[in-house]
């Protein structure tokens, strides 16, 4: 009999640290899922806290070892994106890492002003400001500087954003610089939308910033959409950026850091093989030899972690509901969700996560479909990242199946519309959280129920 878990240990070098089964069940992180399953029940979402500080804790290993390898003499900092994931559990376990904030838009402001006021953060935790933004952005981001957020550091996003700040702060503030760098390739068009082009970095800097003694600049910003990978492209537009900082540092003497974005890839397989401390040593030995060449001191290195920061924290649970052959070979598994609602990024960029059954190992296995509940043609998972079909235990009649989708903690809950109305008002899954006592042991608890059909009729205007 061809079973279920000798599928997968043939096909990866399983177990992993992560995934782990036992008596037939899944283990995620230690933690026994049919447990929370039949705590909880399905559809629902889960967050592994632990795992953050763990990527946090690492990253920064990663970079200090090749600090330590390469001698250099910047320091690094990591700031946490939080667009990625907005919730108030993920900022109180990423903050318990000495870390700093990058915000992307207006809302991101107002939840600064409560991580301070409950003494998360201090009036000395970065508060890196990107994106193009609106007058209220702008305001929000005034009113901090005038408050005493000294390492608030708006970065630029065009010519004119300066003018604002320049008129309405009242205090000494420091600014970045945001380049528009160049897409990749195959993208549809050949520069970000996003930033300033590379040659108008320098006159921004000498006329709006260089002869004014309120505001000084003090990073240079960069990031690519194809993330921080061992490609040709990326590191062409990585030393693209070194040299515009290296030009820009001899006018610029305030100028010591350089922000290198975000995209440190997650596993999006079991057999994931991104080599993070042979890039980080690679970027670290890059800046260095760069400015070596160019007589530059060597300059603080910011990251902006987002989906690696939370990612790997996050999972989707469900029950099979019902399968369905509808022709001689397309077998459907039915979910108790959706896929366009639930995880939109499967549907919208056809992303790719690690699925796996949570019980029936010992069963035979066989090729299905995954389908949502949603009415839409395109509510369906039909492969995986590794190969073109999805295989899932076969359970003798009688024998319920459950199935998880892992490393889903960034961008999903947003993306889906959280709180809000959803395709054919499927409602948002109960989200559990998962920690650990100071001895190891595992508690959970529910953040939030499954959405209820009167929140809905509520948003639609039906009650009043």
């Amino acid at each position: 009999m061809n079973k279920y878990i000798d599928l997968i240990q043939q096909t990866f070098d399983f177990p992993t640290k992560e995934f782990t089964v036992e008596n037939n069940e899944l283990h995620f992180n230690g933690v026994n899922l049919m447990e929370i399953i039949e705590t909880y029940g399905t559809p629902l979402k889960l967050s592994y806290l632990p795992k953050i500080s763990e990527n946090i804790q690492n990253a920064k290993t990663f970079f200090g070892n090749a600090i330590e390898k390469h001698d250099y003499k910047g320091k690094y900092t990591y700031c946490y994106c939080t667009k990625s994931s907005h919730f108030s559990f993920v900022l109180d376990e990423a903050l318990k890492n000495d870390i700093h904030i990058e915000t992307s838009s207006t809302f991101d402001i107002p939840l600064v002003r409560s991580l301070y006021e409950q003494g998360k953060i201090t009036k000395q935790t970065y508060i890196v400001c990107n994106g193009f933004k609106r007058e209220l952005y702008k305001q929000y981001i005034t009113e901090l500087l005038n408050d005493g957020f000294v390492n608030c550091v708006p970065v630029l996003d065009n010519l004119t954003e300066i003018d604002y700040y320049l008129e309405h702060v009242k205090v000494p503030f420091q600014v970045g610089i945001r380049i528009a760098a160049d897409e990749e390739p195959k993208f549809g068009f050949y520069t970000s939308r996003l930033g300033v082009r590379y040659n108008d970095i320098l006159s921004l800097y000498e006329e709006k910033i260089k002869d004014n003694p309120n505001v000084s600049l003090k990073m240079l910003h960069f990031f690519i959409n194809s993330g921080i990978r061992d490609t040709a492209y990326y590191w062409s537009e990585l030393t693209r950026f070194i040299q515009k900082y290296v030009d820009l540092k001899k006018i610029a003497p305030s100028l010591d850091t350089m922000d290198i974005g975000g995209g440190w890839p997650i596993k999006t397989n079991v057999f994931f093989d991104y080599d993070y401390q042979y890039m980080a040593e690679q970027i670290i030995k890059n800046i260095k030899w760069m400015c070596a060449k160019n007589n530059t001191v060597e300059p603080n290195i910011f990251t902006e972690f987002g989906s690696y920061t939370v990612g790997e924290s996050g999972a989707v649970l469900y029950s099979i509901l019902d399968e369905k052959l509808q022709n001689d070979k397309e077998l459907w598994y039915m979910i108790d969700g959706s896929f366009i609602t639930q995880l939109p990024d499967s549907w919208g960029l056809n992303q790719k996560y690690i699925m796996l059954a949570i019980n029936n190992w010992d069963e035979e296995y066989h090729n299905i479909n995954l389908g949502g509940l949603t009415c839409d043609s395109m509510d369906y998972y039909n492969s995986e990242a590794h190969q073109f079909n999805i295989y899932l235990p076969n359970p003798k009649e009688g024998k319920k199946q459950y199935l998880g989708f892992f490393h889903t903690g960034a961008y999903q809950e947003s993306l889906g519309g959280y709180g809000g109305i959803q395709h054919c008002l499927i409602p948002a899954p109960k989200h559990v959280i998962i920690d650990r006592d100071t001895d190891g042991s595992i508690k959970h608890w529910l953040f939030a129920p499954e959405q209820t059909s009167e929140s809905m009729l509520k948003t639609l205007g039906y009650v009043k």
